[in-house]
């Protein structure tokens, strides 16, 4: 097991290195950089023409570039007519675009082997402070939901496939479509209105993860005030989220009912219970252990967007969706790398996992 762990961490590298390739060609590949986008600033934002680069921001000084006719001088950049050519090559080394790409993406996965992400360009934080900041809600919102999701989906789905077409089974089942069929934004919506002042009741609150005098509650009070602001959004997740792991759950253990170990399990005497958690249960959750990872992800960093800004959320979904509209790429491949490293460790994780509820699986003798 050792030196099957050792492989899949020198995996990590390549594989690492590879995505970061794809998405840094991507971006830059596509139009309106930052560039482009402080130079919409500037020309929407009656910016004093007299104002010059100084760092990473604006100060006035001296006839630095105006709006003026620089001739036929051509750009590469939309907007930028009639700026002077000495100002753009000035934003495009501030921005770092002064070097060529393949010399940019070095100096950055350089800076990246040292958690070096650099200062976002438009937020004047830099993107370790960002993300740090941000992490609290996402990693709020990601663990309560991937937990109620587990413990609602299992017991359920073995239910299910204990009473497999039963009364219970066939109402579940109805439960389990509507579920799966209507998006989490839907169901947070329908929260709102419902209970957090949309149009009926006002029980629950619409912004945030704790209230303002969070700090003067007793620990009691700190606890419950928590709760009550994550009511609506993890129940919005978890409506939306518990249907397709109940069926892989339910298909799962219907599959392992039908085996001939089960049936000589029984045979030999074995209780329900017995047959169904000391035999079943180890072989037919291995499935739903090797989707955690995906599904921690997926609630983390893409699936709660919509739910953060619906509830104004500070997370890292919605700083992630603002730092690519905004092109702020220091932020957008600082999360990406950081988020890509974890969901490459907990894949590696769910491997671990896979041994531990069933001993017979020996990774390092199937690599072999």
């Amino acid at each position: 097991m050792i030196s099957y762990l050792i492989r899949r961490l020198l995996l990590v590298i390549p594989t690492l290195l590879g995505i970061m390739v794809i998405n840094f060609a991507i971006i830059q590949a596509g139009p309106g950089g930052p560039v482009e986008q402080m130079i919409a600033k500037i020309r929407g934002a009656d910016v004093d023409p007299t104002a010059r680069i100084s760092g990473g921001g604006m100060e006035v000084g001296a006839d630095s570039f105006g709006f003026e006719d620089f001739g036929d001088v051509s750009s590469k950049y939309r907007g930028a007519q009639g700026l002077d050519p000495e100002f753009i090559a000035e934003l495009e080394k501030m921005y770092g675009f002064d070097k060529p790409p393949l010399e940019r993406f070095l100096i950055m996965m350089k800076n990246y082997l040292t958690f070096d992400f650099g200062d976002s360009y438009f937020k004047d934080r830099t993107v370790l402070q960002l993300i740090i900041e941000k992490m609290p809600v996402s990693i709020s919102i990601g663990l309560w939901t991937t937990l109620f999701v587990y413990l609602i989906s299992i017991p359920l789905g073995i239910r299910k496939a204990v009473h497999d077409g039963s009364h219970f089974d066939v109402w579940t089942s109805a439960v389990v479509i509507i579920g799966y069929a209507i998006p989490s934004f839907l169901f947070a919506i329908l929260l709102v209105i419902l209970f957090a002042g949309g149009s009926f009741w006002s029980i629950f609150p619409l912004q945030g993860i704790v209230s303002d005098d969070w700090h003067d509650l007793t620990l009691m009070g700190k606890i419950l005030d928590y709760f009550w602001h994550m009511a609506l959004p993890i129940a919005a997740l978890v409506i939306s989220g518990f249907a397709t792991l109940t069926l892989l759950t339910k298909n799962m253990f219907l599959e392992e009912i039908n085996k001939q170990y089960v049936v000589t399990a029984r045979a030999k005497g074995l209780t329900e219970h017995a047959v169904l958690f000391g035999h079943i249960f180890r072989n037919a959750m291995l499935l739903i252990v090797a989707g955690l990872p995906a599904a921690m992800i997926s609630i983390f960093f893409t699936g709660s967007l919509l739910i953060e800004v619906i509830f104004s959320l500070d997370g890292l979904g919605l700083l992630g969706f603002e730092s690519a509209i905004n092109r702020d790429y220091p932020v957008v491949f600082g999360a990406l790398y950081i988020f890509t490293l974890l969901g490459l460790f907990l894949h590696i994780a769910s491997d671990i996992a896979y041994t531990f509820i069933d001993p017979r699986i020996d990774f390092e003798r199937r690599a072999g």
